[in-house]
């Protein structure tokens, strides 16, 4: 037997319950991961809490709970492919997460090799809000002389955002997450948050603004010009005195929060693209 949290009715924390369960195996073409670090989402909540949302990813209860992972594979089962046993590895398995084993069908898509030096508990926080300000910093299309505002930057897809959006015009696009690097990037950051997190912000190379009323009067004069943004469920990027357009739910799991790019030189500032 191993050990998985499930819940077998919607609500809130009270009905995930820490259950014994069948150990689970590797069949042919899969691998099994046997799970060091779990990282929670605000999405892994809404699962549990909401039938329509856990309804919209396939999740219905009983079920399991969690999506980032990371750990070593234990087992490779008959044809698997790209994983060996005692490799290190982190990625994301839809409401399987936290449990003793997750498994795995190869070749996957959503679980890569942990890099050398990053401890579990860092990689399995990253698969939502990596892939997220992944993405974000992609569907702008960050460049030298752009000022990129990043909502909710303090939290998980906020920091990456920001660190990615410092690598963009450095380093191609490539995600290479340090600091050091960062700095060495021509993008200028500007991130909403509270006012507690602002020094932490500052060492990310971020300058933070303080979200509210006046948000927007706030980043003009931070960073004239004209700005595009895309957005996802935050509503913090908004100044509150203006009507809210409806929010577009994420197509992947995880919140973008608000992201905008203010066109710098020499880059194109039509607001259609």
């Amino acid at each position: 037997m191993s050990r998985a949290v499930v819940y077998e009715s919607h609500g809130g924390p009270e009905v995930l319950q820490v259950r014994q369960v069948p150990e689970p195996h590797a069949g042919p073409g899969e691998v099994r991961v046997g799970v060091r670090a779990a990282g929670l989402n605000a999405m892994d909540g809404l699962f549990v809490a909401n039938r329509a949302m856990g309804s919209a990813f396939g999740i219905a209860p009983p079920a399991g709970f969690g999506y980032d992972f990371a750990g070593v594979v234990d087992e490779v089962g008959d044809g698997a492919t790209g994983f060996a046993v005692a490799d290190r590895v982190y990625g994301g398995a839809m409401a399987k997460a936290v449990a003793d084993f997750v498994i795995v069908a190869t070749p996957a898509d959503t679980v890569w090799h942990t890099p050398e030096g990053l401890s579990d508990e860092i990689a399995g926080t990253l698969p939502v809000a990596g892939k997220t300000a992944a993405a974000v910093v992609s569907a702008i299309g960050v460049g030298a002389g752009d000022t990129v505002l990043v909502g909710g930057a303090a939290g998980g897809v906020g920091v990456l955002t920001v660190q990615l959006a410092r690598l963009a015009s450095a380093a191609g696009g490539v995600g290479v997450l340090t600091v050091q690097l960062a700095r060495l990037a021509s993008a200028a950051v500007t991130g909403t948050a509270s006012e507690a997190t602002f020094d932490f912000l500052r060492k990310l190379g971020a300058e933070p603004v303080a979200y509210g009323d006046g948000l927007a009067d706030r980043v003009r004069a931070m960073a004239p010009g004209r700005a595009r943004a895309r957005r996802g469920t935050g509503q913090d990027c908004h100044d509150r005195r203006r009507p809210q357009p409806a929010a577009r739910r994420p197509r992947d799991p995880g919140s973008s929060g608000c992201h905008s790019r203010r066109s710098g030189p020499g880059r194109s500032q039509d607001p259609r693209r």
